[in-house]
């Protein structure tokens, strides 16, 4: 019976199971997840957080992870400044990035979400406005979020992916796995 486990990565976690860099020292899953013969289906950065799915079936991960199929990916981002209607419609009309034109985003504005503290927190600087917003998006360019926030002039600071598809890491504190069914590998 294939696995897929729903797996809350903390920030600075790399998202494998081994760390060939030479003298590196970072955490990776295999300090979280002791599950044999698994694999992220998708990548999250290192200074990203949130839900990582793992699977043992081939074919599930490419139905997650391949922008093909059109899976929608819903963060919780906390941008720099006040973001207003105007760079709010530019995310949902697509933004131009230097890999071309990004498909439209869902965004809105939302109140600062009940998470979990950050290690290191986000530096917080009195004199520069912040604002969270959450965006789904259905494609997964290298880094994609923060390039299109920057682009439309708010860079991220903080960045939280809640939910793939059905699957959503509410409930599931940081660091910490479960197993979840496999029927709902809808897109």
């Amino acid at each position: 019976m294939p696995r897929l486990i729903l797996f809350n990565k903390p920030y600075g976690v790399l998202c494998q199971f081994t760390d060939d860099s030479p003298g590196s020292k970072r955490s990776t899953l295999a300090d979280f997840v002791d599950v044999r013969s698994v694999y992220p289906a998708g990548r999250l950065d290192l200074d990203s957080e949130g839900l990582l799915l793992l699977t043992d079936d081939g074919r599930l991960q490419a139905r997650i992870a391949d922008p093909r199929f059109k899976m929608p990916k819903t963060y919780l981002v906390q941008v720099e400044g006040d973001a207003q209607e105007a760079s709010l419609d530019q995310l949902r009309k697509g933004v131009r990035l230097k890999d071309g034109l990004t498909r439209p985003a869902v965004v809105e504005r939302i109140d600062d979400p009940a998470l979990w503290p950050r290690d290191p927190p986000v530096r917080f600087r009195k004199s520069v406005p912040d604002c969270w917003l959450k965006l789904t998006i259905r494609e997964g360019r290298n880094r994609q979020v923060r390039r299109m926030t920057a682009a439309v002039g708010h860079p991220t600071l903080r960045l939280v992916r809640w939910r793939i598809g059905d699957w959503t890491i509410d409930d599931l504190p940081p660091g910490q796995w479960r197993e979840a069914p496999i029927a709902h590998a809808s897109g």
